[in-house]
């Protein structure tokens, strides 16, 4: 299994970077994992990555912009594989205040991250950012409780955190790269990891719950766990419909695990 390396930073769209790398999921395939960062007046950046690729992240973040300028860090929920970097560069950032919301600041204190480095939004308020507001979102999909997607409402780019997330045979630049039946069935599978209380939905609240982002009518949807999406609204809210019909997800045991890794005898208990 290969270990996850940081791909070349690229722009995605008017004042969007992306900061990506791609996890092994043993037998299933590869999980994107997606940070950005926005160049408004008062720069953005949407998650930090994985904690493997810390350094690498810092290191392509400075080569981005001026540390030092960096005023928010919109953590979309605080899973390992989205605030990974997040000690790192709130030190070397030391105006950045990270945006989340009551639930999020009572995680990061787990961690110690110091309140006053935090400010709380509630989903359907905007935060001003000088050239633009970022309108916080709750994504019809997600796994924690304290998740936040956002729009920005310059470029219309919509940052759905696991929202619209997908499992992937090999690594693609963007959702349109890949063929339909695959990324169907990838986000699927994914769903079915991260969000198993789908399957106990009804259509009519779904589709009520997807609502509000169909009508922000996005630009892009940049994904924490996809590539970058542009003209794929009706096909990801059907992707997204169909997941309920799947089965939440269960993985191998130790013992098949070992056999498909090829690692020897199963381990016995």
């Amino acid at each position: 299994m290969n270990p996850p390396t940081l791909l070349p930073v690229r722009s995605v769209g008017p004042d969007t970077d992306l900061f990506s790398t791609h996890a092994t999921l043993p037998g299933l395939g590869v999980l994107p994992i997606n940070a950005y960062l926005i160049h408004a007046r008062e720069p953005v950046l949407v998650d930090t990555g994985i904690g493997a690729l810390q350094d690498d992240f810092v290191a392509a973040l400075a080569e981005r912009i001026d540390p030092a300028d960096l005023r928010w860090i919109w953590l979309t929920h605080a899973d390992p594989d989205h605030l990974g970097a997040l000690r790192a560069v709130l030190e070397m950032a030391p105006k950045a205040r990270i945006v989340t919301n009551y639930l999020g600041v009572g995680k990061l204190g787990l961690l110690q991250v110091p309140p006053e480095r935090t400010w709380m939004i509630n989903p359907g308020q905007t935060l001003n950012v000088g050239d633009r507001g970022l309108q916080a979102l709750r994504p019809p999909v997600y796994d924690a409780p304290e998740t936040m997607a956002l729009f920005d409402t310059r470029t219309r780019h919509l940052f759905s955190s696991d929202c619209f997330g997908a499992v992937l045979a090999e690594p693609a630049l963007e959702a349109a790269d890949v063929a339909s039946a695959d990324l169907r069935e990838g986000m699927g599978l994914w769903a079915s990891i991260d969000s198993p209380w789908l399957a106990q939905i009804e259509r009519e609240k779904l589709a009520a719950a997807c609502r509000p982002l169909q009508d922000l009518r996005p630009s892009r949807v940049l994904g924490s766990h996809l590539p970058p999406a542009m003209n794929l609204d009706p096909f990801l809210y059907a992707a997204i419909d169909s997941a309920r019909l799947r089965s939440p997800f269960m993985g191998p045991d130790q013992q098949a695990f070992e056999q498909a890794m090829g690692l020897g005898q199963p381990a016995t208990v």
